[in-house]
């Protein structure tokens, strides 16, 4: 057996996959190591299913099939998506012969979005009430750091060619630490087109994380080790920098008012979930905490 939901019994695989994007999740945070928390994530897994399968069970009690032609067009938006027919089937492991399952999710996650639309309903937000949010989470209304870096690459094509990049990068950095000009060394010896020597402004995300780690890490005028990333051996000069600074409320008015409605839409949903438990019959088995461990 496995988890049972009003009478509904849910594939273990789907709470396995729910337990693994969780933990995958909580890893990259850098939050786990091994199986330390791996109790706690099945518990989260549970908690997420059982809430998904009650919207939905609600959502298919509440309101009639969607139409087939908003049906047809949901799902020829979601294949263009992943790009056609061919990448969607690869990635989602769907079949052709099996669309009309597909066909049931969309549909299921389409009734759920009408319950969850009628639920907030519309919803009106003071201006004070914007500002108030807008300052008390100002840090999610900033502009991205930036920073701006000169740069001497040396790209071996060889192996054997390797030592004498680093060499030649090695002693660029000796006088560029006694005072000698950035721009006229890069020119001389970087491997890249004299308009590539000054990067401009960046962001994160924009470069390697090789360069970006070490650029954003740097001062103003300061000359950086050597390092290495797929594009061979970098040598760079921190020429300027923008901290980040909160936007203007008035450009981020909409954005503001938009994450209040969501804020408002999950305590909603969250507020009905328990409703929804509350009166539910749901059964779990020792045999599906098994399969959520293997």
């Amino acid at each position: 057996m496995a988890l049972v939901i009003n009478g509904q019994k849910i594939d273990p695989a789907v709470l396995q996959f729910e337990f693994s994007e969780i933990k995958t999740y909580f890893e990259r945070l850098g939050n786990v190591s091994c199986c330390e928390r791996d109790e706690e994530f099945r518990g989260y897994a549970r908690q997420n299913v059982t809430a998904r399968v009650l919207l939905s069970q609600e959502a298919k009690r509440r309101y009639e099939p969607t139409p087939e032609a908003e049906l047809d067009a949901a799902i020829a938006g979601l294949i263009k998506q992943y790009g056609g027919e061919v990448q969607f089937y690869a990635a989602t492991g769907a079949r052709p012969d099996a669309m009309h399952l597909v066909r049931n999710d969309v549909d299921a996650d389409m009734r759920v979005k009408r319950l969850m639309d009628d639920l907030v309903g519309d919803v009106s937000i003071l201006e004070e009430d914007l500002r108030n949010y807008y300052e008390a989470n100002i840090d999610q209304f900033k502009s991205a750091e930036e920073v701006r870096a000169s740069h001497i690459l040396k790209a071996p094509k060889r192996v054997e060619e390797r030592d004498a990049a680093f060499e030649t990068l090695r002693a660029c950095r000796r006088e560029l630490l006694k005072g000698a000009d950035f721009e006229d060394l890069a020119r001389k010896h970087s491997d890249k087109a004299e308009e590539h020597i000054d990067l401009g402004f960046f962001k994160r995300g924009e470069l390697t994380e090789e360069f970006e780690l070490v650029a954003f890490s740097m001062e103003i005028g300061e000359i950086s080790p050597i390092f290495c990333s797929s594009f061979g051996f970098h040598l760079i000069k921190l020429t300027d920098r923008k901290p980040a600074a909160p936007k203007p409320f008035d450009s981020v008015r909409d954005e503001v008012r938009q994450l209040m409605k969501e804020n408002i839409r999950q305590e909603r949903a969250r507020k009905f979930v328990e409703e929804l438990t509350a009166v539910a019959t749901i059964e779990q088995t020792p045999e599906e905490v098994e399969e959520l461990v293997t």
